[in-house]
């Protein structure tokens, strides 16, 4: 008797931490590499990230995501593939910005800007590209992972939140009590096997898993 092949699964993980993230300044899509703590924890969690024995690895383009995924290829023995559609959010002109010079600035939007509503933002992408481009990329890896094999993403916080409720189909307001993932965290994510017609529902199988290394306070 042949056994069935096993979920489909995609493991995403956030980016470590970089110098904005310390210093709670916003980045969007704004390229900025990782900082010592974010080096260490991308090395720490590779290895835990590298059990799950990934068949292919895919990457947002941008540096934080691009180092992150280096230590995770080096575990698992594969090459990254970059897929921009996995990068965060634009954040247009704020950008760079503290989360205090925001506040300072524009106090309503700040306050809509931190409580989800990213469509405040001058000139941003605004969230119904965000959901559309990362949810597409999202289905896309999904799509492409064998029956009983796994790949992994390495994408942002605001981009994984965003894109993996609306791949789940949660309505705005679930989505939003959703927490970022914090800086080397990851989910998980899996699909049954289903048909052309009627693909296999996508579950939420683990989220925020981390190694809970030092540097990563609790």
């Amino acid at each position: 008797m042949v056994a069935e092949p096993g979920p489909r699964r995609l493991v995403l993980l956030r980016h470590g931490r970089t110098a904005y993230n310390a210093e709670k300044r916003i980045q969007g899509q704004h390229d900025v590499e990782l900082d010592g703590v974010g080096h260490e924890q991308a090395a720490a969690a590779a290895p835990y990230v590298a059990a799950y024995r990934p068949t292919r690895l895919v990457t947002s383009d941008l540096a934080r995501a691009r180092q992150t995924a280096a230590y995770v290829a080096k575990g698992a023995g594969l090459e990254a593939e970059h897929d921009p559609r996995l990068r965060e959010a634009m954040l247009g002109e704020r950008q760079t910005m503290t989360h205090a010079e925001y506040a300072a600035q524009a106090p309503a939007e700040f306050a809509a800007f931190l409580a989800g509503d990213w469509d405040v933002v001058p000139g941003g992408e605004g969230l119904a590209s965000l959901r559309t481009r990362v949810a597409d990329a999202l289905r896309d890896a999904l799509a492409a992972t064998p029956a009983g094999e796994t790949t992994v993403a390495v994408s942002h916080g605001g981009a994984i939140k965003v894109g993996v409720a609306a791949l789940l189909g949660w309505p705005d307001e679930a989505a939003a009590s959703l927490r970022a993932l914090r800086n080397c965290h990851w989910l998980v994510l899996e699909q049954r096997p289903g048909t052309v017609s009627e693909p296999g529902r996508v579950v939420l199988a683990a989220y925020g898993v981390t190694p809970i290394s030092s540097s990563e306070p609790l």
